[in-house]
């Protein structure tokens, strides 16, 4: 299980740059709310420090209001959690709450570490996730599936995605 191995600082820059360099696909025609990455720009060693703690995460049970390691997560738990162990960030709150203590970004400008939203209630901002580049992003999906990998183009994603945010 990937969630219970501490990555060293040597491994991470390695299984990032396969994530995102190497997983990308040709390039087809553009999705208008997909968000882009030129994958030539070199990461922040805070981005990938979100990105690999997000990926230590993978497989944890989901719970909602849920913001622990050992119990499980929901969505604004997982960020929450993330952002305060990778960057020191405090992003507490509900999925809205992160999204009010966070600033904009056009999809063009996303990189791996901002934050997707979207409305998966009827609500604004009902649901939250990292991005990691690729079009894919890490979040806490439901008690079935866990925190998981999706792609944003997904229909169900891709129908409610609201825009991308960014702490860092």
């Amino acid at each position: 299980m990937l969630s219970t191995y501490r990555f060293t600082p040597l491994i991470a820059p390695l299984l990032l740059a396969a994530l995102v360099g190497c997983s990308s696909s040709p390039r087809q025609a553009e999705q208008p709310n997909q968000a882009h990455t030129n994958s030539q720009t070199p990461l922040s060693s805070q981005r990938q420090d979100v990105v690999m703690q997000a990926m230590a995460l993978l497989d944890r049970n989901y719970v909602y209001s849920g913001k622990k390691l050992h119990t499980g997560f929901d969505c604004s738990g997982l960020v929450s959690f993330v952002y305060k162990e990778s960057a020191g960030l405090e992003l507490r709150g509900s999925a809205l709450d992160i999204a009010n203590k966070t600033r904009p970004i056009a999809a063009e400008s996303a990189a791996p570490g901002d934050l997707v939203f979207f409305n998966t209630l009827g609500s604004p901002s009902s649901h939250v996730g990292i991005y990691i580049g690729s079009g894919k992003f890490i979040h806490a999906a439901n008690e079935r599936t866990g925190v998981r990998v999706d792609q944003l183009s997904a229909d169900y994603w891709a129908k409610r995605l609201e825009g991308y945010r960014s702490a860092l």
